[in-house]
């Protein structure tokens, strides 16, 4: 049953993410070396290792049983709970992020500063999305190998963000100084009363 659905919820996930990166696909040369080495050499083979434990885990249950762990059943409708709740809230942020979408912390020539959509609660939600299937996804298969390595591609994510919002400050300057008092990098900001 978990198996079941956890297809269904990436099978909704994935076109969405495939759609965007198609759409925001353009011939510019992005210089991924300006990440950082620890995080060029970790995040994406890190990644890789993680979707293909998921897609391996979809495809044959059995394959991934030396890295299952035993949760209680609530735990693990939790996750479905979260797979499903990330797909629209990915959908929301990708709609509004369009053509600005980059896999790495340089921006192109034609970026624009989107502060829209949950970009206006927050200053990386498509982080927080990232975060949301990652965790959903470890819950819902109870693999051990899935949470840790997705832990190492969240904590990647984390330690890239003040390079790429240092980017975005040297690109937009005090327009994001101004976006980043009133917003939190992956939190919500309660809002001040008047």
């Amino acid at each position: 049953m978990f198996r079941l659905l956890m297809i269904v919820g990436l099978a909704a996930v994935a076109p969405i993410g495939v759609y965007h990166r198609i759409k925001a696909h353009t011939s510019e040369p992005l210089d991924r070396r300006q990440e950082g080495c620890v995080v060029l050499a970790v995040l994406r083979p890190v990644g890789i290792a993680f979707m293909a434990g998921a897609i391996v885990y979809a495809v044959n249950p059995a394959r991934m049983q030396w890295s299952s762990v035993v949760l209680p059943a609530w735990t693990r409708w939790t996750g479905v709970a979260m797979l499903f709740a990330a797909s629209p809230l990915l959908l929301w942020t990708l709609h509004s992020l369009g053509r600005n979408l980059t896999d790495t912390v340089v921006t192109r020539n034609d970026h624009t500063l989107v502060v829209r959509g949950p970009y206006a609660f927050v200053r990386h939600p498509f982080y927080c999305c990232v975060a949301l299937l990652i965790v959903s996804t470890s819950l819902v298969a109870a693999n051990w190998f899935l949470m840790v390595t997705g832990a190492i591609a969240l904590g990647m994510l984390v330690v890239r963000t003040p390079t790429e919002e240092a980017k975005l400050v040297t690109r937009f300057g005090d327009d994001y100084r101004n976006y980043m008092t009133r917003t939190n990098r992956f939190v919500p900001a309660r809002r001040r009363r008047r």
